[in-house]
């Protein structure tokens, strides 16, 4: 995939704006009461002791939940695209919330269907960044090229390893 959401954990102050937003941006009213009952957010933040954590699909390039979608409704419209769930064709069988190794996709409010982090395609079509990354107050969520955070973990190991070796 070209582009990846990255979460630093530390940063995140657990305000959920990233949630709100997520639903704002979702939803058909664009406003916010409304919006927070006619759809689910397609993230969460989970607490792990004192730290908040966003989870939202990882859109895995090798995505379970496709494989064993058996209506074929989680699919990519390009190759390197995001995970995008149909509705239309989503039957709630709930086998891709099974698999899914972040528990990222959740059954929606009336149970029928499932739903997921979209990366908020029709933002991304417009240039713009998914709604979280956007709104998020205190920069925990970014929205990054994938080889260019990779070639950044690479350097900062390289690095680890000398300074360790002049020890």
């Amino acid at each position: 995939m070209g582009k990846i959401i990255v979460v630093n954990a530390k940063e995140c102050n657990a305000c959920l704006t990233c949630e709100i937003e997520c639903s704002l941006a979702h939803s058909r009213t664009k406003t916010l009461v409304e919006a927070m009952k006619e759809v689910e957010p397609r993230l969460s933040v989970a607490a792990v002791g004192e730290t908040a954590v966003p989870m939202q699909c990882r859109h895995c390039e090798e995505a379970p939940c496709m494989k064993v979608c058996p209506t074929h409704a989680l699919h990519r419209k390009e190759v390197d695209g995001p995970v995008l769930l149909d509705k239309s064709l989503c039957i709630g069988c709930r086998f891709c919330l099974v698999v899914c190794p972040f528990g990222a996709i959740i059954p929606s409010y009336d149970g029928r269907t499932m739903v997921k982090c979209d990366l908020c395609i029709d933002r991304l079509e417009e240039g713009q960044e998914p709604a979280c990354v956007a709104s998020c107050p205190m920069g925990a969520l970014e929205f990054v090229e994938a080889e260019a955070y990779a070639q950044g973990k690479r350097n900062d190991a390289a690095k680890r390893s000398v300074e360790q070796a002049d020890v």
